[in-house]
């Protein structure tokens, strides 16, 4: 057979065949720099001082973890997540990039965020929506006293949240990444008004027209702001604020969360909260 033929039997690889998931979320989805900047700022606005211990529960790759111990020679981590492929993954592509001073002040630890057992942090983070997975009312309670359990004494609990009517509609979205290198598509394949219940995916589509489907998805109910707002401070937390996102002159997000008593109905928002031990 000629090289030509065996070229062309050869099978062809697509970019969705060699992408990998975990590093197009972090590339479309989670943005740690700005998180990491939004707890610790505010955690010093609070307590006039600078939080050195953080725990992210259902930490995922880490990201946040390995982006704490990086901003001060002081700061210490400790990561936990249930599933042991994903932790892996953060260990040999995440970890595997830190020092080895500041890989000795991460901890991950594979664990249910009910259980873990852990040294008394400054601040607790659940981001991403994580907690949703929580679907019913006297288990994210459950969490959220596990949680303040969990703190030091001056402790702070940071989550995130989002919401509008948008939310509660059937829908995709579709955001083109790093200049047109592939497109994030978030889709809101099913909500049910009875229980709340929510089930999302993310795909990921290349310019070669390949795609990768169902990368992640996600069986949550979608929580409102009361809601979360109620279940903390009948967890016990003192005090609860919420963080809602300015808009620049062309109408986009500024990406600047100042805390509010009210906000306006808009179609899709996202927002930070805060619960103080």
């Amino acid at each position: 057979m000629s090289p030509k033929g065996s070229r062309k039997n050869k099978k062809r690889t697509t970019q969705a065949s060699r992408a990998d998931r975990h590093q197009l979320y972090e590339m479309s989805v989670q943005y740690a720099a700005s998180e990491i900047e939004f707890v610790d700022d505010t955690y010093k606005k609070l307590r006039g001082t600078r939080a050195k211990l953080l725990r992210e529960d259902f930490c995922g790759t880490a990201n946040v973890c390995c982006e704490w111990v990086q901003q001060h020679k002081n700061n210490r981590a400790i990561g936990v997540d249930i599933d042991e492929e994903v932790l892996d993954w953060g260990i040999q592509n995440n970890l595997s990039k830190l020092s080895k001073n500041q890989r000795d002040r991460t901890l991950l630890l594979q664990k249910d965020v009910l259980k873990a057992n852990t040294e008394n942090p400054d601040i607790i983070s659940a981001m991403n929506f994580s907690y949703w997975l929580f679907k019913e009312r006297k288990q994210l309670k459950r969490y959220f006293k596990s949680v303040k359990n969990s703190l030091a004494s001056d402790g702070i609990f940071f989550m995130d949240a989002y919401g509008g009517y948008d939310s509660f509609k059937e829908i995709e979205e579709e955001r083109e990444i790093e200049d047109g290198e592939f497109t994030y598509i978030w889709e809101q394949e099913k909500y049910d008004p009875v229980t709340g219940g929510l089930h999302c995916h993310i795909h990921f589509v290349f310019p070669d027209g390949s795609r990768l489907d169902n990368a992640f998805s996600y069986d949550w109910r979608l929580w409102t702001l009361p809601e979360i707002r109620d279940l903390l401070e009948e967890a016990g937390f003192r005090k609860v604020t919420i963080y809602w996102q300015g808009w620049d002159e062309d109408g986009e997000p500024d990406g600047i969360f100042e805390p509010v008593k009210e906000a306006e109905a808009d179609a899709g928002w996202i927002c930070y909260i805060s619960a103080e031990k």
